[in-house]
């Protein structure tokens, strides 16, 4: 059963804005807001390989990894992995809010 996407009025008021427009990254903006949907969906970090992002947002493996690097030095990702080869597990992060404890 799908659940609605509660969306911050942030993503779509100003982030689509800055990684769009302003960084020419709209690569970026799509991998995020998959992230951040599937992150809500499931209530936890989603672990995902880049070709899996390509296939759920329709950009190429190359593209994927790209604005996954871009959007990890926005901070707007954290990346955990368990060894070099494991599959990552992203966090989406908002450093717009001061705090989410």
């Amino acid at each position: 059963m799908k659940r609605d996407i509660i969306l911050d009025p942030h993503v779509h008021g100003t982030l689509l804005r800055d990684l769009v427009g302003h960084d020419h990254k709209p690569a970026a903006f799509l991998i995020y807001f998959w992230l951040y949907a599937e992150q809500q969906r499931l209530s936890k970090p989603i672990a995902v390989s880049y070709a899996r992002l390509a296939e759920e947002t329709g950009l190429s493996r190359s593209a994927s990894q790209a604005a996954v690097g871009w959007l990890l030095r926005r901070k707007l990702l954290s990346v955990n992995k368990e060894a070099v080869t494991a599959t990552p597990v992203y966090e989406v992060q908002r450093p717009w809010r001061r705090s989410e404890a």
